[in-house]
């Protein structure tokens, strides 16, 4: 397996950095460093919270997201059938949601009933700073272990509502093209961010936020050795971007659940798409 510093080298040398933005909360913009301070970020993101017509594609997978998937269950044969307890693959509100780029959320426009403010350190704030109330209680859970660990971790994206992701991925659009917007950013309603169920972590430090570097940081390699023992997978890992639609995103946590997640762990299992049995989902 190549090392962490092996693997930001490549990403770093362009093997899809585009496609790191899919968590990036600012389109159009880089991400922001050490020196962004947290009222730009949740400001920015307040500003797009209106979604913008101006320039909108006309694909009908952006305007017109598509019925659910049929698969409302793991597969028998997939890793997760034996576990004692099943979760629908397709209701927003169950912990199993598979959202990827053959999977939109339904409706398109959903919002969590249950968003919440975690009791954890914040480098945002408004909508950024919500999570669902069962994500929330595990990434305080997470965080104050992180702790005691000495690792600082911070909330840098939480939920993103669908207008919010509207005016996103349009700027994309705008600046890039449909094409290249497709690997930069989430379209609308086929977002992780709008379920509440996942969020993107930074480095109490400040360092490489949404960028390859940020593998390197203790937030990161704490994150990705121990989410699991509070229900997180890294769910864009290395070198799994032709399954998952993404590349690697070392700040893009999700909960699945603590044995869901810890059983992924111990299979050896990188993605959902695999551990569900469901099928890649390169594109759209």
């Amino acid at each position: 397996m190549p090392s962490r510093r092996s693997v930001a080298r490549f990403l770093a040398a362009g093997a899809g950095l585009t496609a790191l933005a899919a968590c990036t909360p600012d389109a159009g913009t880089r991400p922001p460093s050490s020196s962004s301070s947290p009222s730009a970020t949740s400001a920015s993101a307040s500003q797009t919270a209106a979604p913008s017509t101006a320039g909108q594609p006309t694909s009908p997978a952006v305007t017109e997201p598509g019925t659910p998937p049929p698969t409302s269950a793991p597969t028998p044969a997939s890793p997760a059938a034996g576990l004692g307890q099943q979760h629908s693959l397709t209701d927003p509100a169950s912990p199993w949601l598979v959202v990827n780029k053959h999977r939109p959320l339904s409706p398109a426009d959903y919002v969590p009933a249950d968003l919440v403010q975690p009791n954890i350190s914040l480098a945002v704030s408004g909508e950024a700073a919500q999570l669902n109330s069962t994500t929330a209680a595990a990434a305080e859970q997470m965080f104050a272990a992180a702790a005691r660990d000495g690792v600082t971790m911070t909330l840098a994206s939480g939920y993103r509502s669908y207008g919010t992701q509207v005016a996103t991925y349009n700027s994309y659009v705008a600046s890039r093209g449909q094409a290249e917007a497709d690997t930069a950013s989430a379209r609308p309603g086929f977002s992780e961010h709008q379920t509440g169920w996942a969020f993107d972590i930074g480095d109490g430090g400040g360092a490489c936020s949404f960028q390859p570097c940020f593998a390197e940081q203790p937030a990161a390699v704490w994150a990705k050795a121990n989410g699991h023992r509070f229900g997180f997978v890294v769910r864009y890992p290395w070198m799994f971007h032709e399954v998952t639609g993404y590349y690697y995103e070392s700040w893009h946590l999700r909960y699945i659940g603590v044995e869901a997640a810890t059983d992924m762990s111990a299979k050896g299992v990188a993605t959902l798409e695999e551990y569900f049995g469901l099928e890649a989902a390169p594109g759209y």
